[in-house]
């Protein structure tokens, strides 16, 4: 059975800062806390475009990670597991636009667990941190 978390977060941001921010891969270790995060490699042709790869540790279990599959500045960044990790079928998806007085994030993950209950497990953490995470932001 997949999960899915959904957060739709509106920041006092223009949304090229806002996109310049969450699309640098360290700066998600403010978001996946208490992941570490490490760049492995850059993207095909941005910095932090498609192809480019970030490695994710969290606490004491083996890194994974994640490839960015799809990136359209400031409108939307999508990635995928590619190695490692508890989870299966998983993607991620960041879709950024413009408000009068900032911005919008509408950011969806959805995953299955590859053992039984992980993903409920995985699902309380990961929203959880991600939206305290998410809060700190300008």
């Amino acid at each position: 059975m997949k999960s899915r978390i959904e957060i739709i977060q509106d920041f006092h941001l223009p949304v090229e800062r806002l996109f310049a921010y969450l699309a640098e891969h360290e700066n998600m270790a403010n978001i996946f806390k208490p992941a570490r995060i490490t760049r492995v490699r850059g993207g095909d042709t941005e910095r932090n475009g498609v192809g480019s790869v970030r490695s994710l540790r969290v606490l004491m279990a083996p890194p994974f990670e994640e490839t960015v599959t799809a990136y359209r500045v400031n409108e939307c960044i999508e990635y995928r597991i590619t190695k490692g990790s508890p989870l299966k079928n998983h993607q991620g998806v960041m879709r950024f636009s413009a408000l009068p007085d900032g911005s919008r994030l509408h950011y969806t993950i959805e995953f299955e667990g590859k053992l039984p209950l992980i993903a409920t497990v995985v699902k309380i953490g990961l929203e959880r941190s991600i939206r305290a995470g998410l809060k700190e932001i300008g």
